[in-house]
């Protein structure tokens, strides 16, 4: 494991011994009564606050890191670089999340040639020098920069909305059962048919359908096709949560 202390290490290798119907049953409450006030997440690339608010619903304190203003960011947010944020002030923190923007893994970025920096190594690099649990999350073209990542997906939690993502981390994450794609995804630009999944990129059709689909019902266009369900994070950070416990 990358730049985690040893402590850490046993934690995460005595939360995988627990039965895995234990630890999914883990939620927000588990912070809160064992390490109440203690435990803050940073958010780094946080967009509009998906992954914030599943931290948040896992009971995390929540602080994010954006290059650009996000007025609509629903926690305390400071602008500015996130590699020089994590550098300077990641080890305030008792985990830190990154979601380097995925452009340059992006079918897109293969037609259109653009040229986008890959921030997936830099990242890394500083959280590793901060010694504290973390976590990667970037899409499934990125698999080839990321370590040993974890796919979640949309179906695992009960979303009309597949959205796979892959999650590097540096303590151990499982991923539930991957289910069968049954239901067909609406072909972007659609308006979602009943039973249809909705894919939630570019310029989609119904911000309101997707906000209920996503979770997010505070985000616009822009931040909702950035981000990851709440959903996802949440789940993440229950196991995080299982980790910090018994590392306290």
């Amino acid at each position: 494991m990358h730049g985690m202390s040893s402590a850490y290490e046993q934690a995460a290798e005595t939360m995988h011994r627990l039965p895995a119907a234990r630890r999914s049953r883990q939620q927000g409450p588990l912070l809160r009564e064992v390490l109440v006030g203690q435990v803050r997440i940073l958010d780094t690339y946080c967009c509009q606050g998906g992954a914030s608010m599943g931290y948040y619903e896992a009971g995390f304190e929540v602080v994010g890191v954006d290059i650009d203003p996000q007025p609509r960011y629903p926690f305390e947010f400071h602008q500015g670089d996130a590699i020089q944020y994590i550098r300077d002030h990641g080890r305030e923190y008792d985990a830190i999340h990154a979601s380097p923007p995925c452009q340059l893994y992006s079918k897109t970025h293969r037609i259109m040639r653009s040229d986008f920096p890959d921030l997936i190594g830099p990242t890394r690099e500083a959280l590793d020098s901060t010694g504290v649990p973390y976590i990667i999350e970037n899409v499934e073209d990125a698999a080839g920069e990321l370590r040993n990542p974890v796919r979640l997906c949309g179906g695992m939690f009960g979303l009309e909305t597949y959205r796979h993502r892959l999650f590097e981390t540096n303590w151990g994450l499982t991923a539930p059962a991957h289910l069968e794609h049954i239901a067909k995804t609406t072909k972007m630009g659609r308006a979602v048919k009943p039973g249809e999944f909705m894919h939630v990129v570019g310029n989609f059709t119904g911000v309101d359908h997707a906000r209920h689909v996503m979770g997010m019902p505070w985000a616009n266009r822009d931040g909702l096709r950035e981000a990851i369900p709440p959903a996802y994070s949440a789940y993440v950070g229950t196991q995080l949560a299982r980790l910090l416990a018994v590392a306290a």
